[in-house]
């Protein structure tokens, strides 16, 4: 990223240009049609009309970038906040008041009193946890029988979220509300996103009323676990102690919303996210068996036979790098907003003050001028020697500067040791009925993957 992608409109002898207007947009919906109908391909396309892009979403003009520098200049510069159609239609699960929602004095107080369960050196006091899970899921499939990969996935995702950062018992008829409920809400907040029809949403129709039960549910369930924490007067040392125990910035308790914003923002984008990564490296295994042999292999030879522990996760190379390809080709977040504070230049083209921004993760980790063979998996690429040939900011799964997801280390540990836990006990086959094309919502996911372990 140079100095000159993003800077203030000044009255310089370089004339900013309007950015292209994509093709194919209609009346009324402008280009939402196409981003409901296959909107992969539609913003995979987009980077060989232009660095930045005009869309029409409805009556709205927003600016698609494509490319890797700008992208991390858009994600770096303090020109642009977390606002735009993305967020929006988050807020009616987030909040307001939510660190993955907010901006400027209160984000960086969230963040303050968040970071230290997220430390690099906070990380190992979770292994137990995450080994004891990762074993256990294990442990619940039996050889040739299929396996549910969607609710597999929920029910690991939030046992270790719900167990390391809320110290909860919550038991797998939580992890199945979450499951359900999430898959709705995320579904109707994603067409919110790119047909913005406004009052229509609030007709009684069948969406629209099992998009408002699934989401009332979800803030129930976050209001559960925070009065059953009240309840029993305990203080363990965990992100819900901490979170009822924050202050703002006059030194007074933090409100209500803001403690169950902050749950909310642990719980479910967070347990959406890695859940579908989990999905997606399960696919992974089955459609690579070459690459579960040498995850197999490689747990074999750094753990001698025994289960595979916390403590491995740094010596599994191959299995972070099958990690890292997956998320490369099936990131869970794929799209992204920001809205422009004051008029500003980015690469060149002008972007009006409080235009909105949108960019996409899957088209830029796919592009074919980042990345030689782009659609192929190969988690060699990111061998030491070869990582290097990737343009900066073309592989970016947690973001960077102060918007970088604070739980990327945790994520990683649990990604690693599930995959490795996994693949040192089964081989995976397609079941009768999987269906491992993409969901695309605000998160991509597979349809409905259904796999049978069978043993080495």
């Amino acid at each position: 990223m140079t100095v000159e992608s993003v800077r203030p409109v000044t009255h310089g002898t370089e004339e900013p240009r309007e950015a292209p207007l994509a093709g194919g947009a209609v009346p009324v919906l402008g280009h939402g049609l196409k981003l409901v109908r296959d909107p992969l391909a539609f913003m995979s396309g987009l980077r060989a009309h232009g660095d930045v892009v005009r869309l029409r979403l409805g009556p709205k003009t927003v600016y698609a970038v494509t490319t890797p520098e700008l992208t991390g200049a858009l994600a770096l510069s303090p020109g642009y906040r977390i606002d735009g159609p993305l967020w929006e239609s988050l807020e009616g699960l987030l909040g307001k008041e939510g660190v993955a929602t907010a901006n400027g004095p209160r984000h960086r107080r969230q963040r303050r009193t968040i970071q230290p369960a997220f430390r690099l050196d906070a990380i190992p006091a979770y292994g137990p946890v995450m080994e004891e899970e990762a074993h256990a899921l294990t442990g619940r499939w039996r050889p040739g029988e299929t396996v549910d990969c969607t609710s597999e996935s929920f029910r690991v995702a939030v046992r270790i979220a719900a167990r390391c950062l809320l110290r909860g018992d919550y038991m797998d008829e939580r992890a199945e509300r979450l499951s359900v409920d999430l898959a709705t809400v995320f579904r109707g907040m994603y067409r919110r996103m790119v047909v913005p029809l406004g009052p229509l949403y609030r007709l009684p129709f069948p969406a629209n009323r099992e998009f408002n039960r699934a989401l009332a549910d979800l803030h129930l369930l976050v209001d559960e676990i925070v009065a059953e924490r009240r309840t029993s007067g305990q203080k363990p040392d965990d992100l819900l102690t901490a979170l009822l125990e924050a202050t703002d910035d006059n030194g007074e308790p933090i409100g209500e919303q803001e403690i169950h914003d902050q749950v909310v923002a642990i719980l479910t984008p967070g347990s959406e996210t890695v859940a579908s990564t989990i999905m997606w490296l399960l696919q992974v295994l089955a459609e690579h068996p070459e690459h579960a042999e040498k995850v197999r292999a490689e747990v074999e030879s750094v753990t001698g036979g025994r289960p595979v522990g916390f403590a491995d996760v740094r010596a599994l190379r191959h299995t972070n790098n099958v990690v890292v390809e997956a998320m490369r080709l099936r990131p869970a977040v794929w799209i992204l907003t920001r809205r422009a504070v004051n008029e500003t230049v980015l690469g060149g083209y002008r972007i009006p003050a409080g235009a909105d921004i949108v960019y996409s993760p899957y088209a830029v980790q796919r592009d074919a001028l980042s990345y030689d063979r782009h659609l192929d998996f190969d988690p060699d690429r990111w061998l030491p020697e070869r990582a290097k040939e990737v343009p900066k900011h073309a592989m970016s799964p947690f973001s960077v500067g102060n918007r970088k997801c604070p739980s990327d280390h945790f994520s990683m540990a649990q990604l690693t040791l599930i995959t490795a836990a996994v693949s040192a006990k089964y081989r995976f086959e397609q079941a009768d009925g999987s269906d491992d094309t993409t969901r695309v919502g605000i998160t991509l996911r597979p349809q409905r993957l259904l796999l049978k372990p069978v043993p080495w």
